[in-house]
């Protein structure tokens, strides 16, 4: 049964029209107006992107099941109905939307949303037909390589030759780490569109804070699009209507990492500047090193291919799933850890190198937490406990 015929889903076409009616207000250009002259253009791009999300997503569940752009159940994966995962272009759609329509393209966006609009081509691309790994790593560098060509590079070390060097080598991996981080985090209901919607939130507040309208309206515009998609991909106690698909989750991450990189996040102090980005994304970073550590010490992957084709359970929402015994309870657990560290990374704004390390020394402590916690979710936890209280029963008969 696909998701259209599933109970529920006769709410999907009025839901699809109340969208296009809020579109066409808003685009009257006196509606428009009205918001910039009262000060709240922020809210009119949060109306804009919601709305436009809102109406196209059921309107991607219709195309995913017209074009096949189905995921299907497997035993690596944890949902359990054929599912589309072309919901991601209604993000796009809805992103790039408020955008233009209000007209705040700046010079500094284009490279971003140029690599974006790439990297969500090549995911429906790989959606469609399973690309290789290697050609969608080779997509992304080239993407992050766009960026830091125009000009956005974060500036850790020091000007020089090697320091310049370094600053575009650290760029680099922090774009197509966080990018595949992200994309990672796309295996459980409103999981990744949460996390997205919570991350932009936070890089959002603080870009206001520091006068960067322009940051701040791009990450108002990511949180009004994950607003509008969360209602089909977040249900309480059904499965979702349609999954981002690595095109919207490789586009979210991709461009949420861009962001970090173009923000301001501290004057003159590159340790605070650095520190601030490295919590709001603390999650995916988190995730990414264990178990890139973990495999490794394991021997599950020896090679850079390897690493790159390697495909488990073994992630942190799988972990604290089977901790926890619930997906509802997974995905609010971390939900709050990421806004533990986004509430750490909004003080850290103002605080000085040394309150900026314990700060992020905070922050290794509560994932170090975690990690107790999420370590009963291991395969071998419970058999372990299982056999020793059956050799503890043996000592006793």
């Amino acid at each position: 049964m696909t998701p259209s015929d599933r109970q529920g889903t006769q709410w999907l076409l009025p839901a699809a029209i109340a969208g296009l009616i809020g579109v066409s207000v808003l685009l009257v250009p006196q509606v428009r107006n009205l918001f910039v002259s009262q000060g709240v253009r922020w809210l009119y791009i949060l109306l804009f992107s919601f709305t436009t999300a809102f109406a196209l997503t059921p309107v991607t569940i219709r195309l995913g099941n017209r074009w096949g752009l189905i995921d299907q159940p497997a035993e690596r994966k944890i949902h359990r109905e054929p599912t589309p995962r072309v919901g991601g272009l209604a993000v796009y759609l809805g992103f790039i939307g408020s955008v233009l329509v209000n007209s705040i393209l700046e010079g500094w966006m284009v490279a971003i949303l140029l690599a974006g609009s790439l990297l969500l081509v090549v995911g429906i691309l790989d959606d469609a037909w399973e690309l290789p790994a290697r050609f969608k790593l080779a997509a992304q560098v080239a993407g992050a390589g766009l960026v830091i060509y125009s000009g956005k590079v974060l500036s850790l070390f020091p000007a020089g030759p090697v320091g310049d060097s370094a600053n575009v080598l650290l760029t680099l991996l922090w774009i197509v780490g966080i990018t595949n981080a992200f994309n990672f985090f796309d295996g459980m209901d409103g999981l990744a569109t949460g996390l997205a919607i919570l991350m932009a939130f936070f890089m959002g507040m603080v870009a206001f804070q520091t006068e960067q309208a322009g940051l701040g309206w791009l990450a108002v515009a990511i949180i009004g699009a994950g607003l509008g998609f969360f209602p089909y991909n977040f249900r309480m106690k059904q499965p979702a209507y349609v999954f981002l698909g690595d095109g919207g989750s490789t586009f979210l991450g991709f461009t949420l990492a861009c962001l970090a990189v173009k923000g301001n996040w501290a004057d003159n102090n590159p340790i605070v500047s650095f520190s601030s980005p490295l919590l709001i994304f603390g999650v995916l970073v988190y995730d990414m090193i264990h178990i890139s550590v973990e495999r490794i010490m394991t021997g599950k992957v020896n090679t850079v291919n390897g690493w790159l084709d390697y495909v488990g359970r073994d992630h942190l929402h799988h972990r604290l799933e089977r901790a926890l015994g619930s997906r509802r309870a997974t995905v609010a657990t971390i939900f709050t850890l990421s806004i533990c560290l986004g509430l750490a990374a909004m003080v850290l704004r103002k605080a000085n190198t040394a309150e900026a390390l314990m700060l992020l020394l905070q922050a290794v402590l509560i994932v170090m937490i975690v990690t107790f916690l999420e370590y009963r979710g291991r395969p071998g936890y419970r058999r372990g406990i299982k056999q020793r209280s059956t050799d503890v029963e043996a000592t006793h008969r």
